[in-house]
């Protein structure tokens, strides 16, 4: 009896190749293969008629942990192949790695990750031998393009070295525990016929030791054996929830200059090499680069072509390459088509994703080798309890369109309003297919209507798998993922903001109870006053109107203004900046006076004591003076009769000593409180109130030219809070005061920009000084 390891790259065609010639001679009793041993009792399905790649789609979650993973295989996996070629050999496949919700995989999203990190060195060792810039192009030079005899043998030389001077880690260590304990009992089940291990080759050293030499001792504890004498596949801990399914990949997603951490790179290059052999996927590269630059209109002439095949020629042989490898061919293109100066190395000198600046050529050529297929599952592909329920739900609310089928949906009627709710919960899941265009975006926003638009949509059908792992049905899912967006967002009052909103979008009553107590909890310890303010806007928003969503006077709603008010008027009493406007800090102040006005029985404070407060910082000569300016508002519009300190002309020539720009500043808080307050009503014809405009007029007269312009920006800043039919009536006012005949509304339409035009004033008045200083200026 005999066990053959096959230690194995990821992804990698000469491996896949080994596997399948290894298999066809040695006809093996058993093939074990690294993978999910959960899967064991469902190779059928693996195995149905798929179109690669596909991946193995694993998840995980408890009240203390949630993961997601994938095992992705595409037609060169030797994984694929192994399991591919023992069937058709007639030999018992199995998989003989542990789940992937097992704690051995709690920092990996991708169980076919390499760890090359950890032989890091050995492998900058051999790059450095053989003159290479990366391991990818080592590999290639071992093992791609080299001839297949002896390649078992490279193998197994290569494996040992790198993992010679790697340490593993508790998770690979248990990992290897528990595969040995597979290759001891297949040794006992196979009897005198051979068993083939295909694994990573970072294992297979671990592996021939922890079984003994030729498979016949056993080290170290075994695992627990079921009743078919085969190791038990662990059970997730109870109360947990796990579970694994097959969904389509692409080759983007399997692409390291994408972001994939296993395997090889350009996996539609090595599709070629697979399918044709290296120097056909030479040429073919070669050909489908120089199509793709031409349909982007990129100069590239038959002279181009034949000089990169040259040189991809000259390289391979250079290098001693027995046929062309992947950068001999992309240094051959870069060498004949760029001949600009490169601010960066070329990507495939090292490993990771593309960074910004590359040149269009070097990301064609990369697009080129990536790929753009995309694998499909076989219709008898079984599917979690989700997907049907998607199904069915968006059958009967009839939201199964076709692309381009736009919705319009009322929320007043009960029937719409569940038609936005199923939407909104494929929104929050991540599921593609539908696109909101228009429809109400926070608490107070007063629509009532949604615009939907049915759109392409590439990776639904992945995407809705990999969504089952958050429930069985579409409402339960979106919960649970919105729970876990509140549980992930730390520090962020913005985004737990925006949580509560896509809850109460999504018709999550019973959930949004449980956020909401999350954030009556957490937003007395917030520190930040601009997040904190979008959360007590849209909490009263969301307090104040039910015509759509029914959560008004709830109380756990009235939990969180509580705590919210008190804690902003903490913040904003010690708040200390420098000058300019924060808008995000005066939208908080403005949020703390609709709630002093709107929902008064819900505070420990009463509106007296607020407009105390709001008083004392407005005089507070350290606090940042568009806070200033709000504060002074917010007392005008809270006091029942404010005194003589509130008069806002007072307030506006004491604060105007101090500059155009902090009059602008103060302004600008001063109008996003309280317009009407202090400016009056001013009538339609333009007549009545006004008085601050009428002081306002006569300081910014008074300013010096170079004064004024460089305090303009911040005076436009602030009257932009004033919509614009109450700008026109107050250019009506100034007109009024100078005696002028004519349209208000055509002063606040000039043809440049204001600043423009007062900044070409100045240097008019300056040259004129300067002509009349030396006696230059015109004759009469």
């Amino acid at each position: 009896m005999s066990v053959v390891f096959l230690g194995v790259r990821h992804h990698s065609p000469a491996c896949a190749r080994l596997v399948e010639r290894t298999v066809e001679e040695l006809r093996p009793a058993l093939v074990l293969v690294e993978g999910p041993a959960e899967m064991n009792g469902r190779l059928d399905e693996l195995l149905l008629g798929h179109e690669l790649p596909v991946a193995v789609f694993s998840h995980y979650r408890d009240e203390q942990r949630a993961a997601t993973s994938w095992a992705p295989l595409c037609d060169y996996s030797p994984e694929w192949v192994a399991l591919r070629a023992g069937r058709a050999a007639g030999a018992e496949v199995r998989f003989i790695d542990l789940p992937a919700w097992h704690p051995a995989f709690a920092e990996r999203t991708n169980r076919y990750a390499d760890a090359e990190v950890r032989y890091a060195e050995a492998t900058e060792r051999l790059c450095r031998h053989f003159a290479v810039d990366s391991s990818d192009a080592l590999w290639d030079r071992l093992f791609e393009v080299e001839p297949y005899d002896g390649l078992a043998d490279r193998l197994d030389a290569y494996f040992a070295l790198v993992r010679g001077d790697a340490a593993a880690d508790a998770g690979d260590r248990a990992r290897e525990t528990y595969m040995a304990a597979w290759v001891r009992a297949a040794v006992e089940a196979a009897g005198d016929r051979p068993v083939l291990v295909v694994t990573g080759g970072f294992h297979q050293p671990a592996l021939r030791a922890l079984t003994g030499s030729g498979g016949e001792g056993a080290a170290g504890d075994d695992w627990e054996r079921g009743e078919d004498g085969w190791p038990r596949v662990p059970a997730p801990p109870e109360g947990a929830m796990a579970g694994s399914f097959l969904v389509p990949y692409s080759f983007r997603q399997l692409d390291a200059f994408a972001g994939y951490q296993s395997g090889m790179p350009s996996p539609g290059y090595y599709q070629r090499v697979w399918d044709s052999g290296p120097r056909a996927a030479a040429d073919d590269l070669l050909r489908v680069v120089v199509e793709r630059l031409r349909a982007r209109k990129f100069p590239v002439s038959t002279a181009d072509l034949i000089a990169a095949r040259s040189l991809a020629q000259g390289l391979t042989t250079l290098r001693g390459h027995p046929s062309p490898a992947r950068i001999d061919v992309l240094d051959g293109l870069a060498g004949a088509l760029i001949t600009d100066d490169l601010d960066q190395p070329l990507p495939w000198t090292a490993r990771g994703t593309l960074s910004t600046g590359v040149h269009p050529a070097v990301v064609e050529m990369l697009a080129a080798c990536g790929g753009d297929r995309t694998g499909r599952l076989h219709p008898g592909t079984p599917a979690p309890p989700l997907v049907h329920d998607v199904a069915a739900r968006l059958a009967a609310l009839a939201l199964d369109g076709d692309a381009g089928t736009s919705y319009r949906l009322d929320l007043t009627d009960a029937t719409d309003l569940e038609r936005s709710r199923a939407l909104h919960r494929l929104r929050v899941l991540g599921i593609p297919g539908h696109g909101r265009t228009s429809g109400p975006e926070h608490g107070i926003d007063p629509v009532f209507t949604e615009r939907w638009e049915a759109g392409a949509a590439p990776g639904r059908e992945a995407a809705l798998v990999e969504a089952g792992a958050y429930g069985a049905t579409l409402a339960e899912a979106a919960a649970v993922a919105l729970a876990e967006r509140t549980r992930a967002a730390t520090t962020g009052a913005d985004e737990l903001a925006k949580t509560l909103f896509d809850a109460v979008l999504c018709g999550m009553d019973g959930f949004s109870e449980q956020l909401l107590g999350e954030l009556s909890a957490r937003v007395g310890g917030l520190r930040t006053v601009e997040p904190l303010g979008g959360i007590l806007a849209t909490a009263l928003g969301l307090w104040r109107h039910d015509r759509v969503f029914g959560t008004a006077h709830g109380p756990l709603l009235a939990a969180v203004i509580e705590g919210a008010t008190v804690r902003l008027l903490w913040l904003l009493e010690g708040a200390r900046g420098a000058a300019g406007v924060d808008r995000p800090r005066l939208r908080a102040v403005v949020a703390v006076r609709d709630t002093v006005v709107h929902a008064p029985d819900l505070l420990p404070v009463t509106r007296a004591t607020v407009a105390g407060i709001a008083r004392r910082i407005s005089e507070d000569q350290q606090a940042p003076v568009d806070l200033r300016g709000a504060s002074f508002g917010l007392y005008r519009a809270l006091a029942e009769e404010p005194d003589t300190a509130g008069d806002p002309a007072d307030a506006v020539r004491a604060v105007a000593r101090s500059g155009a720009d902090a009059l602008g500043d103060w302004l600008a808080g001063l109008f996003a409180l309280a317009r009407d307050e202090v400016t009056g009503v001013v009538g339609e014809d333009g007549a009545g109130g006004g008085s601050l405009i009428d002081v306002l007029d006569g300081l910014v007269l008074a300013l010096p030219d170079e004064e004024f312009l460089a305090g303009l920006p911040a005076l436009r800043q602030a009257f932009a809070f004033f919509p614009p039919r109450e700008r026109e009536r107050i250019a009506g006012r100034l007109l009024e005061r100078r005696g002028v005949r004519g349209s208000s509304r055509s002063l606040l339409r000039t043809t440049a920009d204001p600043l423009l035009i007062a900044g070409a004033r100045t240097l008019e008045e300056s040259v004129s000084r300067l002509l009349a200083r030396y006696d230059l200026g015109a004759t009469p």
